[in-house]
């Protein structure tokens, strides 16, 4: 039998597999933007617990991407990813259907909500490195590719727009509590979603690598990251954005809620509106690359991004609702557009066996930011104030430019053309 023959171990991907991957992904991330609104005010209305503390919930649910990311890829890369997604989503549905029941029965405690996310927050970690991994195997062709990435990316942001809109209602009609509990129901529809995906991965094959241990491995995956001119400066530059633009999203909600005095329900449709930016910037992503060229896509869509987050902190200071929700409309494009671009780049360039390490060092980078930046807002609500947060979130994001303008990036803005597809050093 040819190694390309499908057998019960392997399985070549059909037309419909990667429907049923995008259908679980879009259902666990609308459960997942409840959360956006639901969990702080959980905090503050059935656990009583304090602003500062409300603003602790990111750092719990992602503090294992500090941990966690970077051996998450050189282990996955050893595995067929499908069995990791089914996995993390088991763990997930189990993780908040278990809050719902200890808050339920008055047992939960703050200790015991964090510990909770932290176990949900290592499922995300798996499940996040899986899945972009996961991808080009059920695509191969380059251009298709990247649709299924924007088509990825819209699911994630029709989750930013649709989820709070949704959540606000939601929490106001029936309470933080139940709204957690559609949250545990997404992840068992993604869980029923992916098991149906026909396509199995052949067994990933030993190497030499995998054979000297894991902290070699880590260490490939990171040098090829730091050595490489497009990904190194696109991967420091989110770094620094998503820091920031955490510890904005941190206070966002909470600002709204006490400062503005927003019921749930108006903080859902603010956010949802806001979120608006996200559809059509990831429906535009291909177009705009394909125009203007990867690098210039890439800048000119960090700077609208950028343009937007300060915005925020301006019209929020002054109590304009609508300047808000267009600075969160120009922020969401901006990242629509940024991401896919990105998340191409980064599988078009890593050769198949790295791509694992490649993404845990993006997820390590990025979303190691996300539990570092909720506690620097934590930090600055306690000190100074929620508009202190929120003001630092806003006009930080501007760091995030120079880190990006330089090297194969910089070099491409003079000439406009494809990155490239191998994996050169400097």
């Amino acid at each position: 039998m040819s190694a390309t023959a499908p057998t019960k171990a392997h399985r070549p991907a059909a037309p419909g597999d990667f429907w049923k991957l995008w259908a679980g992904q879009s259902t666990s991330l609308l459960g997942d933007s409840f959360m956006v609104v639901a969990l702080p005010l959980f905090a503050v209305s059935v656990l009583h617990l304090s602003v500062a503390q409300a603003a602790l919930t990111p750092f719990a649910l992602n503090a294992p991407f500090l941990v966690l990311s970077l051996p998450a890829g050189a282990l996955i890369d050893r595995r067929r990813r499908r069995a990791v997604l089914l996995a993390c989503n088991a763990v997930q549905a189990g993780v908040f259907g278990l809050l719902v029941l200890i808050a339920w029965l008055h047992q939960l405690s703050f200790a015991l909500l964090m510990l909770l996310l932290v176990i949900s927050g290592c499922a995300l970690v798996f499940f996040q490195v899986a899945y972009t991994t996961y991808l080009p195997s059920l695509i191969s062709d380059p251009d298709e590719l990247h649709r299924g990435n924007s088509r990825l990316y819209l699911s994630e942001s029709a989750s930013k727009t649709l989820g709070p809109v949704a959540a606000g209602p939601l929490v106001s009609l029936l309470g933080p509590l139940v709204t957690i509990a559609v949250n545990a129901g997404s992840f068992l529809v993604s869980f029923a979603a992916i098991k149906a995906i026909g396509h199995r991965e052949p067994e990933p094959e030993a190497t030499p690598v995998e054979r000297e241990g894991m902290i070699r491995e880590i260490r490939e995956g990171l040098s090829f990251v730091l050595r490489h001119p497009w990904l190194e400066p696109v991967l420091s530059a989110g770094a620094i954005y998503v820091f920031f633009f955490s510890v904005l999203e941190a206070s966002l909600v909470l600002y709204l809620h006490y400062t503005w005095g927003m019921s749930a329900g108006a903080i859902g449709l603010v956010l949802g509106l806001a979120g608006l930016g996200y559809p059509v910037g990831s429906l535009l992503s291909k177009r705009i690359m394909d125009r203007i060229g990867t690098s210039r896509a890439l800048i000119l869509s960090l700077v609208v991004n950028i343009l937007g987050c300060v915005a925020m902190p301006v019209f929020g200071s002054v109590g304009w609702t609508v300047g808000l929700i267009a600075g969160g409309i120009m922020q969401a494009f901006g990242d629509a557009v940024f991401g896919p671009i990105s998340l191409t780049l980064r599988q078009r360039v890593t050769p198949p066996g790295l791509l694992g390490r490649v993404n845990s060092v993006q997820r390590f980078l990025l979303w190691g930011m996300v539990p570092l930046g909720s506690l620097t807002a934590s930090a600055l609500i306690s000190l100074d104030g929620l508009a202190t947060a929120l003001w630092t979130g806003g006009v930080g994001t501007a760091l995030c430019l120079p880190a990006l303008a330089r090297r194969g990036v910089r070099r491409g803005w003079g000439t406009p053309a494809e990155a490239p597809h191998d994996a050169p050093g400097n």
